[in-house]
């Protein structure tokens, strides 16, 4: 995932006791957000991320707030909490801003209609969900980041899947298991650093003990998209050549368009910053449209030729606000429309939203008391083991966060699995299984936020779908009930 915060920083987080709160207080927040949550979705459904969600989050943080007013917590100490956690999505919100500006250039520059033209020729339906998973997979091994990944090809493979006829949440689901694959195992990721640093570990004995629990679940992932892709009905698939018609009618296509994601891919694999890289695609996508398309950024503004004005204006509207460009082919108007920027602030305000919940619960200490009382349930090595993933699934509810999810159990539990003879490995994996691949799975999660606006696809409909993210706990849970490379401390370290 993309850094929101170093390393160093999450290690020396302060996680905030308060010894006045009981466990029913600290989850009185918890059932009150879970209730509102589930009533305004049953009243607004799939509209109910367009704001009125937001809303709730804020009513939550209330409910905690009042929690806090009668456990003796200041008004002062959880407004620095709230704070502290919108402060930490600085990065995030960014880079969210970043993605609807390159969106918008790579698709007047026709950078994305030239994956899609050149992927329906490669990828059809039978292959296309298990290609999704490797080729996501491929890339953010190589980047470290499943949010750059779903930016570029996975923002691609969406359009390709679309034009086959295939359901966007199962496309969103193929995208976001491979992404989270490459993620989780690669040295270059940030959370695949930070939970060994607080387990206790090291990170390539973390990431090769990874592979005994990630490698049966990518598999099995693997062979039921491909046993689905097997099994699609494409009766009534929109007309490929048809399809492929429109949009050479409409771009100009080659394979020099390929020079700008190519360019963003060697930025993040040579460690540029995420914000950068998408900052230089963004321009260079709006560089190759004046190049490449210059009747489509002169029809943007409605002028019939490209001069300085027009040019300008033209880039900065797709960039900034929603860009849509008409083709002859009904199916593609729809497929070929950008946000921009503007697209990104319903995400924004979610994320802003949760981590006012998120800090309020932070501050009047309700994380904390919730995961010493899962801690307090571990009596077995099975029981410490999944006393961790509950508290990691707790923690991307409440605290909306995936680096929580990761810091707050991973300083909690490291001490009880010493205690029990357990290596680090066993902790560091288990936050990775449970913490960093759910969190996508949780709509006012800043992953779940993130990844369901730049793939233009609900949480609800890519859940199912997302098969390696809610299988990989259920993997790690079953290694550990039947004992399975549980690593034991060495004699030497063994108290």
């Amino acid at each position: 995932m993309a850094a929101k915060k170093s390393n160093a920083y999450r290690e020396d987080e302060h996680i905030v006791d308060n010894v006045e709160l009981n466990i029913w207080e600290a989850l009185i927040p918890v059932f009150a957000l879970v209730g509102m949550l589930a009533y305004n979705v049953y009243v607004f459904g799939d509209d109910a991320i367009g704001g009125s969600n937001q809303f709730i989050l804020l009513m939550g943080g209330a409910v905690a707030a009042v929690v806090g007013f009668f456990n003796k917590v200041t008004y002062k100490q959880m407004l620095a909490e709230v704070a502290e956690n919108v402060r930490s999505t600085t990065g995030a919100l960014l880079i969210l801003l970043m993605v609807g500006a390159l969106a918008g250039t790579w698709l007047i520059s026709g950078i994305i209609p030239a994956m899609i033209y050149y992927g329906l020729q490669i990828l059809n339906p039978t292959i296309f969900l298990g290609a999704c998973v490797v080729i996501c997979a491929i890339i953010s091994i190589a980047t470290g980041s499943s949010w750059t990944t779903a930016a570029t090809v996975g923002i691609a493979l969406i359009g390709i899947g679309d034009a086959l006829g295939i359901s966007l949440g199962m496309t969103a689901g193929a995208v976001l298991s491979g992404a989270y694959f490459g993620d989780k195992m690669s040295p270059l990721s940030d959370t695949t650093n930070l939970a060994p640093a607080m387990a206790g570990g090291e990170l390539f004995d973390h990431i090769r003990y990874m592979t005994y629990t990630t490698i049966p679940t990518i598999t099995i992932t693997l062979l039921v998209f491909i046993i689905i892709g097997l099994n699609l009905d494409t009766t009534g698939v929109a007309d490929t050549e048809s399809i492929l018609n429109s949009i050479d009618a409409t771009f100009t296509i080659n394979g020099w368009l390929f020079l700008v994601p190519l360019a963003v891919i060697f930025m993040i694999v040579k460690k540029a910053p995420p914000l950068l890289a998408l900052l230089i695609g963004t321009l260079l996508g709006g560089v190759f449209a004046l190049w490449f398309q210059p009747e489509i950024v002169a029809g943007i503004t409605g002028a019939e030729e490209l001069d300085f004005e027009t040019g300008y204006k033209g880039i900065l509207k797709a960039i900034t606000v929603k860009t849509t460009i008409a083709t002859d082919n009904p199916a593609l108007n729809d497929l070929f429309s950008a946000k921009g920027m503007a697209g990104m602030l319903g995400t924004i305000w979610l994320i802003v939203c949760a981590m006012v919940f998120g800090g309020i619960m932070d501050g009047i200490g309700a994380l904390s008391r919730i995961t010493k009382s899962l801690l307090s349930l571990a009596k077995t090595s099975f029981g410490l083991f999944a006393s961790t993933v509950g508290s990691c699934l707790a923690l991307n509810v409440t605290a909306s966060d995936q680096y929580l999810a990761i810091v707050v159990p991973g300083k909690m539990f490291a001490k009880a699995y010493e205690d029990k003879g357990l290596a680090p490995e066993n902790l560091s994996r288990t936050l990775e299984d449970s913490g960093t691949v759910t969190s996508v799975l949780i709509p006012w999660n800043t992953c779940g936020a993130y990844h369901s606006g730049v793939l233009g696809v609900s949480v609800a409909d890519y859940f199912l779908y997302a098969i390696f993210n809610w299988l990989s706990p259920i993997t790690t849970l079953t290694f550990a009930a039947l004992g399975i490379k549980i690593k034991q401390l060495t004699s030497a370290k063994a108290p």
